[in-house]
C-alpha cells in the first residue's frame, strides 16, 4: 500500500519540478528578451527548487543574470520571501502580544514576591504589621540587628 502510494504522488511531483525547471533563471529562454517583474517573483518563488538543481547543471541559475534591472530583483526578492517566509506579518504581531502577557505575569510576581519580602521583614524583625511601613526605618532595624548577629559571631 505504502509503494503505490509514493508511486502516485513520484509523478506529479516529477512534473512540477520539470515545470519549475523550465522556469528556472540561467536557461536559453531569456537570451532573446531579459527577464522582468513576473519572471523574477516567478524564480524567486521556486528558489529552493533551482538550487538543488544548478548543483547539479551548469546551465540553470538561481538568479537570472539577463533582467530587466530593479523590477527583476524586486520581483525575486518577493518570491524569495514568499518562498522562504519571510516578512513582518502574523509572527511579530503574536511575539509582542506574547511579550506584553509575560510582561503582566511577571509584574504579578514580582507584586507577589515584594510582600513576601515585606512579611519576612517584619516577621524577621518581629513588628507588627501596618500597612506600607517606612521602608528607612525598617531598612535601619535591618542593618542593626546583621550589625549585632555579626558581633555576636565575631565574639564567639
Amino acid at each position: 500500500m505504502e509503494v503505490r502510494r509514493l508511486r502516485m504522488l513520484a509523478l506529479p511531483a516529477a512534473l512540477l519540478l520539470l515545470v519549475c525547471a523550465g522556469c528556472a533563471a540561467g536557461t536559453e529562454r531569456f537570451a532573446s528578451a531579459p527577464a522582468g517583474f513576473w519572471n523574477g517573483l516567478w524564480q524567486g518563488f521556486i528558489l529552493i527548487v533551482t538550487f538543488v538543481i544548478s548543483l547539479f547543471s551548469d546551465t540553470v541559475r538561481m538568479y537570472e543574470p539577463n533582467n530587466v534591472g530593479a523590477l527583476y530583483d524586486l520581483g525575486f526578492l518577493l518570491g524569495a520571501m514568499i518562498c522562504l517566509g519571510g516578512g513582518v506579518g502574523h509572527q511579530g504581531r503574536k511575539k509582542s502580544r506574547v511579550r506584553v502577557r509575560k510582561e503582566k505575569e511577571w509584574e504579578e510576581i514580582g507584586a507577589k514576591v515584594e510582600e513576601k519580602v515585606r512579611k519576612g521583614i517584619r516577621k524577621w524583625l518581629d513588628e507588627p504589621e501596618r500597612g506600607e511601613g517606612d521602608w528607612e526605618e525598617i531598612g535601619r532595624k535591618v542593618e542593626e540587628r546583621i550589625k549585632r548577629e555579626l558581633k555576636e559571631w565575631a565574639d564567639e
